[in-house]
């Protein structure tokens, strides 16, 4: 799939903000919230960093607060991070119908009406569901759901929907026919350039809509109307996904639960007018198209902005890191007499003469892509002038 700058700009905006949130995750299980520098080492390669914790914990200060004592280094939240973890948790409790909502829709999307544990967690931070979802939300509503167990092998822990509710059963592309008069149908999201495939996606949308909702019976795997659906089930996880994207493998690992073909990635591929297909970080993700206007979201679930805030603060954070480590190799350079009077330069050249990478250590290479540092440069160079 041909790749769009500000869809993959949207996925590296997530990576970045992934990896400070589990590290944030880590620190609150941890007695007392602090945690020592050696153990977020280990944790490390779990993270999928390379490096050392210390160096990257220090480029995010208005985040995480590093200390020294007993000649060891221990990390912990700083005072704005805790107060947005706090306002995280508030929107929690206020969101638990929507995550009961979101569960049951689940479980109602499968074949057995039952998911598997395991499986679940592997998703529930796409849908927003808190940690401790399983003794939070599942017992609380005993007529919706109940947790089973039929073979007695705890990989084997399930969760049962108990009672159907019809309320839940319309999918997202059925609420915006019923609101807008029409019949139910996908839409396109691609520019009028891409000829032939809005002609494919014309032929594919003037077949019948099937709810992923609706029983199976009668359709034959492989089958068009089968591929209809399944492209309906796709469409309706990514929905009720925070940020309206997910894993390819990790959606592949319920294959059997939602009737999913082999080869969904191919299946994806065929309808570049409804999903986008992404390879960043060398893993498969696909994005609901409709869901985003450039690289931004266009509707926002109020977990989300919550995230956000997290991001900016994190931004702020690394601005303020490399701002200083600049302006520390500058004297350093200054003192060392290395230094040369050079013709005056405007802040555009400098800009464009910036390497694809930068040292490990200090730079911003592996956290900001070429044209992400250029911007940081740019609003460096423009406080420098002011």
């Amino acid at each position: 799939m041909k790749k769009e700058p500000d869809l993959e700009s949207a996925l590296s905006r997530n990576r970045r903000w992934m990896v400070n949130n589990q590290i944030k995750n880590i620190i609150l299980r941890c007695p007392n919230q602090v945690v020592s520098i050696d153990f977020l080492q280990k944790k490390f390669k779990n993270l999928d960093l390379q490096g050392k914790a210390l160096n990257w914990l220090k480029k995010y200060p208005c985040c995480f607060e590093v200390y020294c004592e007993n000649d060891e280094y221990f990390c912990r939240l700083t005072k704005q991070m805790k107060f947005l973890v706090e306002e995280e948790e508030n929107v929690k409790d206020l969101q638990e119908p929507v995550f009961v909502e979101r569960l049951a829709k689940l479980l109602m999307m499968s074949k057995n009406r039952r998911l598997n544990v395991v499986k679940i967690n592997e998703l529930k931070r796409n849908f927003g569901f808190p940690d401790d979802y399983l003794l939070r939300i599942v017992p609380k509503y005993s007529d919706m759901f109940r947790v089973v167990n039929y073979t007695g092998r705890r990989s084997s822990m399930e969760i049962e929907l108990m009672s159907w509710n019809p309320d839940f059963a319309i999918s997202a592309i059925e609420k915006l026919a019923e609101k807008e008069g029409r019949e139910p149908c996908f839409s396109c999201s691609l520019p009028s350039t891409w000829v032939k495939s809005w002609e494919r996606f014309r032929e594919f949308n003037s077949t019948p809509y099937i709810s992923p909702y609706a029983e199976l019976r009668g359709l034959v795997e492989g089958s068009a109307e089968m591929d209809k659906r399944t492209v309906a089930l796709v469409h309706e996880l990514l929905s009720l996904t925070l940020w309206k994207k997910v894993s390819i493998v990790k959606l592949g690992h319920f294959r059997r639960e939602f009737c999913l073909p082999e080869k969904l990635n191919v299946l994806l591929l065929k309808h570049p007018s409804i999903f986008y297909v992404s390879n960043r970080y060398q893993l498969y993700t696909v994005l609901l198209r409709e869901g985003y206007n450039g690289p931004e979201l266009i509707k926002k679930d109020p977990l989300v902005v919550v995230k956000e805030k997290f991001g900016d603060l994190m931004q702020d954070g690394l601005h303020e890191y490399n701002r200083r480590h600049y302006l520390m190799n500058l004297e350093k350079k200054k003192k060392k007499g290395l230094l040369t009077v050079r013709p005056e330069r405007t802040n555009r050249e400098v800009i464009n003469d910036i390497p694809e990478q930068d040292d490990h250590e200090g730079g911003l290479g592996g956290i900001f892509d070429a044209e992400e540092r250029k911007r940081f440069y740019q609003v460096l160079f423009d406080d420098d002038a002011k």
